[in-house]
């Protein structure tokens, strides 16, 4: 079978409405669904130049609905799409219902202990022999590795959404795991193309902590935070929040869509950046949106760490990590080497009375947001790499550190010559000798003395 014709026969399922009352069906559909209008997107998209064909774009409204029916959706929205090598990769931004995505975290946990209690302890069958090699132990390292900084939870921060991903509307939908702080950490270190396959390995230096479907679920947090935007006054922060600021110091990190906004006009959008704010959490250099101190240690931790800390005081202060708030105007970004972060500009020019507003990232080439009225949406198709003036270089290895003090105890001499081993035994002789004489003479002495 050609792959043509067996990706036709998976996608003609797309198009098959189930069996039952089609007005019920109908109507059911029309009141409440999580499934986006993405037809409407793609039309305002269209007329800014980019997006995907009206072909794609309807299977993938297809791939959407089916992917709500299988799972507890709560909202839906269509990320974007990034190119892969051998495949790309279209991205479904997901919140599920209340209560319903713990249960496969746990289980991969669970899956992950279980591994690891299933690993041989070793030395059992080495018991006797422990005796014997006790003088000639291997000394123990001093150095300890830094403590691991903890993913945030879901829900929240980088892992607010979640996503799911496959190559063709009509295959099956692949949920991305959350991402951690030592992935984005690592990520921002290297640049690599996506081969299309989740499975596949990560190659690079520095190494990174997992495999290709953890890459680009870091990539998509990376991208989401930084292009993620809305018109000024769409969104607002609750009246229920204080004015407290929590302490990443990134204020709050929540908020609601405003019912009493009505739009800014379509050329005010364009010539102001202060009219598009971030609606996104900021990723501090932490790998996190809100930061936490990695050294401060829970009760249990210091109970049983007491003892062994007792001679070593290690450093206890670590600065603050402090980002920009939620809903920053765009005019508050970094330029990059004298170049705006952001480009606006009008869909048509010749009528901008039904124009609508295009803003274009520069930092992340592919992500752009369009707004009209009371309607705005982000769309980002590209290679999941971050632009950058300079060309790209390989972080170095770190340099090799000294393992200890070089002192005369533990430097290793060099073995002596036969002259000098012979000049060594003749002069321990002349030594030997003159002690000697001198214990002679000193008995004599003592026999002098008593004689008298």
């Amino acid at each position: 079978m050609q792959p043509t014709y067996e990706m036709a026969e998976k996608q003609k399922a797309l198009f098959i409405r189930g069996s039952g009352d089609r007005e019920q069906d109908m109507e059911e559909e029309v009141a409440d669904t999580a499934v986006p209008n993405i037809m409407e997107a793609a039309f305002h998209l269209e007329q800014a130049g980019v997006g995907l064909s009206a072909e794609e774009s309807f299977r993938i409204y297809l791939a959407l609905k089916q992917l709500v029916e299988q799972q507890p959706v709560h909202t839906c929205r269509f990320w974007g799409k990034i190119l892969g090598l051998r495949r790309s990769y279209l991205v479904a931004e997901v919140e599920f219902r209340e209560g319903e995505e713990e249960g496969e975290e746990e289980e991969g946990e669970e899956l992950l202990e279980g591994a690891e209690a299933l690993e041989p302890p070793g030395g059992e069958e080495e018991g006797e022999e422990d005796e014997e090699k006790v003088a000639d132990a291997v000394p123990k390292p001093q150095w300890k590795p830094p403590p691991a900084v903890p993913k945030e939870e879901s829900r929240t921060g980088a892992n607010k959404y979640l996503y799911f991903v496959c190559a063709e509307p009509g295959r099956q939908w692949a949920r991305l795991p959350h991402v951690t702080p030592a992935q984005i950490v690592c990520a921002r270190k290297i640049r690599k193309f996506f081969t299309g396959h989740l499975d596949a390995p990560v190659v690079s230096y520095p190494p990174f902590p997992g495999n290709e479907a953890n890459y680009l679920r870091a990539q998509i947090a990376r991208i989401s935070a930084a292009t993620h935007i809305s018109p000024l006054g769409f969104y607002q922060f609750g009246e229920e929040e204080g004015d407290e600021e929590d302490e990443g110091g990134a204020g709050r990190d929540s908020f609601e869509e405003n019912p009493d906004f009505e739009g800014i006009p379509v050329l005010e959008l364009v010539d102001s950046l202060a009219n598009w704010v971030h609606h996104a959490q900021h990723i501090l250099p932490q790998g996190r949106c809100t930061w936490v101190n990695p050294l401060q240690k829970t009760d249990e931790e210091e109970e049983l760490g007491e003892e062994e800390e007792k001679g070593d005081e290690g450093p206890e202060e670590v600065e603050q990590e402090v980002g920009p708030p939620l809903l920053t105007p765009l005019s508050e970004d970094a330029e990059i080497m004298n170049m705006a972060p952001w480009t606006t500009r009008l869909s048509c020019s010749l009528c901008p009375q039904y124009s609508v507003a295009v803003v274009r990232s520069n930092l992340w080439p592919g992500a752009y947001a369009f707004a009209s009225g009371k309607k705005f949406e982000n769309l980002y198709i590209g290679w999941g790499h971050k632009y950058s003036p300079d060309n790209f270089n390989p972080a170095l290895p770190a340099p090799v550190q000294q393992e200890y003090a070089s002192g005369p105890e533990i430097t290793e001499m060099s073995d002596p010559t036969v002259e000098e081993e012979q000049a060594l035994r003749a002069a321990q002789e002349q030594a030997l000798a003159a002690t000697e004489e001198e214990e002679e003479d000193e008995e004599e002495e003592e026999d002098e003395d008593l004689d008298d």
